[in-house]
């Protein structure tokens, strides 16, 4: 699969191209499809600082790629991959990914980016009070009542007497909320919460829930950004006799004894991706990792420098230290992440109603003016009981309103409203606020999906990045199909080309060690010696341990001989070696079997055969290509791009 992804990668990023600017020469024929100059130019100039590779530079050399990728694009719509199903899912579902970046008001959406990057800077502990009440609820005085009598109550009572005697956890809820910053509440309650002061209580709002106030406790800077390095004995071993819990205070007795942790992370961390650098991770800030148990270690710390104590989390157990701290990152790092969360958020709801402001303005808009009025009339109690239906002398054919060229009809609005009415159930809502508000729902929708529906007609920037995706997923179609399947189900085929090159697939010297690794020297000649007289590695940790001493820590594993867990200069030699200094410890390494280098069998190198046997198959597919698709370059408009280019 990363061969796979890689190649889909390489596809797009050095192959894309976009519709030609104007009129100009045509540069290649593909069986009678002209690729103009400017299109071949544009690719050209647009990975021209990508390609590390100066022949990739080449004018010619790029040309042959370029063509290539033409002849693989008529060879997937030969197939007929762009009408597969699966791929079209596929590619409506990057274009509404996508089209989301290009369905924007940008003042608002700026203004609200800032003032959530603002709001980052500060983490809130609160409480509230919410009483529960319907969104579509008009008759909402009883509610407000209640709110305002509960937010009295705790200011004379106290918020904790107050929740025991009042919380239902149905209707009335009075919550402790911990810590929170920007995006983790409904935008309105986030509002009403940054406005609140510390130690006050809001005044009532309302949102989708209910009639809510919080209780604003504290306001704190956010935590920032911790680099750290930690030790982990995972709680999956393979030695079933190792104890990760029992470990990870051998390890943490070895530190206070004056082991450093980067030197105890190299000797017996787990964490594989952080181990061979001392432990240490990739700054990281709240929220960011899966395990907020780590989290709240790692900046509860005071200084850089400090070692928490060994602690558990989902995925074993740790020792973490501090490295550095930094603070918030300056907004214009953040303002993409930023702007895609805005969108994603409630928020979006702001951005949407000034975009329908503007579209209103852009496009040529007509409306009924009996429409409302009609649909109001035909509304009757089967409503609210999720029984109404059309009369049958509705007018279906009649205008509602039209944007551009498009219609939309009593019928449409209609059908929005059948579909509308199971919101309504039990409700008592006069029949025109229903019209207005499914009015102003099935406009606004309907405005935005004309928008995004011509977007690649009215955005050119658009409509190119949506062609490269197009052709860059269908040829990931086409080489799944023709080549990377094709040379994993292969056996035969992958069998043979393995016998031909297995030279080339070879393991390196490998060791089955047991490591006994200690701080000191002393210890280390002991362990070397009661191993030498026959000593069982229980015999050898109740001698040199104890419950306040941790002075010897033993591993199990194969390593290959040139692993930095080894030493450099390790002699791969079966028995009990001398004592090596290494990771800023003593080592005595029990070699228990060397195993020597040599050819992988297939089953083992099979990952390797499968991507060199694609790189096979493919050069001998393109060359077939050629001879299926007839290309013709027309040397005067090469002449010109080379002159263009200098190249």
């Amino acid at each position: 699969m990363y061969m796979k992804l890689k190649c889909f990668i390489i596809l797009l990023f050095a192959l894309n191209f976009s519709f030609s600017q104007k009129a100009d020469k045509v540069l290649l024929t593909v069986n009678d499809t002209p690729i103009m100059n400017s299109e071949f130019l544009r690719v050209y100039n647009k990975n021209l600082d990508l390609v590390k590779d100066e022949s990739q530079k080449d004018i010619d050399g790029y040309l042959k790629l370029f063509t290539e990728y033409q002849l693989k694009l008529k060879e997937a719509k030969r197939l007929k991959l762009d009408e597969n199903p699966k791929y079209q899912r596929e590619f409506l579902n990057y274009k509404k990914q996508l089209t989301r970046n290009y369905l924007s008001e940008n003042k608002v959406t700026d203004a609200l980016v800032k003032e959530a990057y603002d709001r980052s800077n500060l983490d809130i502990k609160a409480s509230h009070i919410l009483v529960r009440l319907e969104e579509t609820a008009k008759d909402t005085m009883q509610a407000y009542n209640k709110l305002l009598a509960l937010k009295n109550r705790v200011l004379k009572e106290g918020f904790d007497k107050v929740k025991a005697e009042a919380h239902d956890g149905k209707k009335i809820f009075l919550e402790d909320l911990g810590y929170f910053s920007a995006f983790k509440m409904v935008y309105d309650f986030e509002t009403a919460a940054y406005n609140t002061p510390v130690g006050e209580i809001s005044e009532p709002f309302r949102t989708q829930f209910g009639y809510h106030v919080v209780k604003v406790e504290e306001k704190r800077p956010s935590r920032g950004t911790v680099t750290a390095a930690h030790i982990m004995v995972a709680l999956k071993q393979n030695d079933s006799l190792l104890d990760p819990e029992k470990r990870i205070n051998e390890i943490y007795k070895k530190w206070q004894q004056g082991e450093s942790v980067e030197a105890l992370a190299k000797q017996f961390s787990d964490d594989k991706s952080s181990a061979n650098k001392g432990g240490q991770l990739a700054p990281f800030k709240s929220g960011q990792l899966s395990s907020v148990k780590f989290e709240d270690e790692a900046f509860s710390l005071k200084k850089d420098g400090d070692v928490s104590k060994p602690f558990k989390t989902e995925y074993g157990w740790h020792i973490v230290k501090r490295i550095d701290l930094k603070p918030l990152k300056p907004y214009e790092d953040l303002k993409p992440t930023l702007e895609s969360r805005v969108r994603r958020d409630s928020r979006s709801l702001l951005i949407n109603t000034a975009m329908v402001k503007e579209l209103k303005k852009r496009y040529d808009i007509s409306y009924n003016e009996k429409a409302k009025a009609y649909f109001t009339n035909i509304i009757n109690n089967s409503f609210f009981a999720r029984a109404w239906k059309l009369p049958t002398d509705f007018n279906k054919d009649d205008t509602l309103f039209t944007v551009n060229d498009k219609t939309y009809s009593y019928y449409d609005f209609g059908r929005h409203l059948t579909a509308a009415q199971r919101g309504y159930t039990n409700k008592n809502v006069p029949a025109s606020d229903v019209i207005e508000k499914e009015y102003e729902e099935f406009f606004t929708k309907n405005i935005l999906q004309y928008r995004e529906d011509n977007l690649e007609l009215e955005n050119e920037d658009f409509a190119n990045i949506l062609k490269e995706y197009r052709d860059g997923l269908l040829l990931f179609e086409l080489m799944e199909k023709e080549i990377w399947n094709k040379a994993a189900k292969d056996s035969v085929g992958l069998k043979a080309y393995y016998e031909k090159h297995k030279s080339k697939y070879q393991w390196q010297e490998r060791v089955d060690v047991v490591i006994a690794s200690s701080a000191e020297k002393d210890n280390a000649q002991k362990v070397l010696k009661m191993i030498k007289d026959g000593k069982s590695e229980d015999e050898i940790n109740t001698a040199i341990n104890s419950d306040k001493q941790q002075n010897v820590i033993f591993t199990k594993d194969i390593y290959n001989v040139n692993n930095n867990k080894l030493p450099n200069d390790f002699v791969a030699e079966k028995g009990v070696s001398k004592i090596y200094k290494h990771n800023d410890a003593f080592h005595v390494i029990d070699v228990k079997e060397v195993l020597p280098a040599g050819i992988k069998t297939l089953e083992e190198a099979k990952g390797e055969v499968i991507n060199d046997y694609q790189i096979e198959i493919e050069a001998k597919w393109i060359d077939g290509l050629y001879e299926r698709f007839e290309v013709k370059v027309n040397k005067d408009a090469l002449k010109a791009i080379k002159k263009t280019t200098k190249n």
